[in-house]
């Protein structure tokens, strides 16, 4: 096995990675964006490689991973194929680990998968790299790619569609999830399939429908997981409240969890449809405690014609009555989803729309910016609605006929400035002085140009500087600087952060709260920043 500079590697610089005493032949791997992130799909992949299996093991990298490093762990044991997941957060670096590959080991087969690679695979560099790409469903047909690639004959095709695989016939993932994935991981589970909704700016409006998974055999599956020590469930359904009944089932099973230990309780993070909220989904919503269920809502955008224009069927009055309730009767924390640079909304409209649901006080309002997905359906309007998006991952929009490239790069700072200041949880009160006296999207972009000005950059900011920052813009706003200072000094206690910003080395003693953790949960943070709100109001009244 050559290494990088076309020198063979001595023994102990590639230690052979072995199964049962013998070389790997196949490899399944894909970068994930952070350790924490397990892949659901190398999973379904290993697990339904039938006899091949036991001659299989899974390497999840990082996308930070340095390249060598990432090269010795994949051809260790001299694997005769690779197969890698590809993504739109991992594309570009997967291309340089295929290059790099392609001079280390030119022997190897090397396949690629996901959804990055399933569409427009022509114009695609790390397709013309590799020796075979399968599009889509990729369980049955990768399995028999392998054997294809072993025992021959070797396929003549290159580019190889997936079969849709009928679910109940697939080999379960879950036993794959290791001990330290329990302890250590998110663990991604899917009750179901595909989506019925044509939203045009996601791949699943190529889906025809969705397919449920067996319901009493999943729950055997998380009764499973959960008996090996697995408290956190991310599901990775499109749709999850779609048939209630299903719905009903699962959530049953959590409560049924966190009535028998609840010491030990359960977290359950579900992708829920905002206009279809029955009275039976209610009545076990209201049942989690806190810190237990966490909804992610898209609601993308409340202009109707540009939802017409996207195809995105949402009753936005009953969305909005659904919210109101989820915030005011239940528990669960609310993640909430505005898409920037639709084809046909311009910057006033986003802006009422963020307005919109502000007042409904969700616990965070994630603000992306619209990209275009290989073979996503939003490419039709691009001529139409004057639609320019960056050629390089992740394909950003950089203008529109309605927003030109100051109003995109206006929405840019503010989505990030919104995560480090709202979504984190961390300022609560900062945040309340901000926002208050307007408009709250006109308030914030206001304090995120302040910020910027005094920032430079969005990334890689420390909490401390973030805060000091904080200090200086907000008088800008018309709060007075004594107010601000006290705000800040009560959220910067609240948040558990163990430095002192310039401001409080100047003259304000401050001690951080012996409950409070440095690594809190957002969800934990928004909690403690509510008592804490409703207790500095509490100390104010008449």
């Amino acid at each position: 096995m050559p290494a990088l500079d076309g020198r063979a590697p001595s023994a102990a610089q590639t230690p052979a990675r072995t199964i049962g005493g013998h070389l790997t032949d196949i490899v399944l791997a894909t970068l994930n964006a952070r350790y924490s992130h397990a892949s659901l799909g190398l999973r379904y992949l290993h697990a339904n490689l039938g006899d091949l299996q036991s001659r299989a093991r899974i390497e999840e990298l990082v996308v930070g991973t340095p390249l060598p490093r990432m090269v010795e762990r994949l051809l260790a044991g001299n694997p005769t194929v690779l197969g890698l997941g590809v993504y739109i957060w991992n594309v570009t670096r997967t291309t340089e680990l295929v290059k790099a590959l392609r001079v280390a080991a030119p022997q190897l087969r090397i396949v690629l998968g996901g959804p990055e690679v399933s569409h427009e695979t022509g114009d695609q560099e790390i397709v013309r790299l590799a020796d075979h790409v399968v599009t889509g469903p990729g369980e049955l047909t990768f399995a028999r790619l392998c054997h294809q690639l072993l025992d021959g004959p070797r396929p003549l095709m290159k580019v190889l569609a997936g079969e849709q695989p009928e679910l109940d016939a697939l080999a379960s993932p879950y036993p794959l999830y290791t001990e330290r994935d329990i302890a250590h991981r998110h663990l991604y589970v899917e009750a179901s399939r595909g989506c019925p909704f044509k939203c045009e700016f996601c791949l699943s409006a190529l889906d025809r429908t969705a397919w449920p998974f067996d319901t009493s055999r999943f729950l055997d599956e998380m009764a499973s997981l959960y008996r090996r020590g697995a408290r956190r469930f991310k599901f990775v359904d499109r749709t999850f409240n779609l048939k209630p009944a299903t719905s009903l089932a699962i959530l049953a099973f959590f409560l049924d969890r966190i009535a028998s230990a609840p010491h030990d309780p359960v977290f359950a993070h579900f992708e829920l449809v905002p206009d279809h909220l029955p009275d039976s989904l209610r009545a076990a919503i209201v049942r989690f405690p806190p810190g237990t269920l966490q909804f992610e809502i898209g609601i993308q955008t409340w202009n109707p014609q540009v939802q017409a224009t996207i195809g995105r069927r949402q009753d936005n009055a009953r969305a909005e009555a659904n919210l109101r309730w989820l915030r005011t009767h239940s528990n669960a924390h609310l993640h909430v989803d505005l898409i920037g640079g639709l084809p046909g909304e311009d910057l006033a409209s986003f802006a009422a729309g963020f307005d919109r649901l502000h007042a409904l006080a969700p616990h965070e309002i994630q603000v992306g910016l619209l990209k275009r997905l290989r073979g996503a359906p939003i490419a039709r309007h691009t001529e139409t609605f004057g639609m320019v998006y960056q050629p390089e991952p992740p394909y950003r929009v950089l203008r529109t006929a309605h927003v030109d490239e100051a109003g995109i790069d206006l929405l840019v700072r503010f989505a990030r400035h919104w995560d480090l200041v709202a979504n984190s949880g961390r300022f609560p009160r900062t945040l309340a002085l901000s926002l208050d006296g307007g408009s709250a999207f006109e308030r914030f972009a206001r304090l995120s140009s302040l910020l910027q000005n005094r920032l430079g950059a969005t990334h890689h900011i420390a909490l401390e500087r973030l805060a000091e920052a904080l200090r200086e813009a907000l008088p800008e706003l018309g709060v007075a600087p004594a107010r601000a200072q006290e705000a800040l000094v009560a959220d910067y206690r609240g948040s558990g952060a163990s430095g002192r910003p310039a401001f409080m080395a100047r003259g304000v003693s401050v001690s951080p709260r012996p409950d409070a953790g440095a690594a809190l949960p957002r969800q934990a943070r928004f909690a403690a920043g509510n008592a804490g709100a409703l207790s500095d109001a509490s100390s104010t009244a008449p």
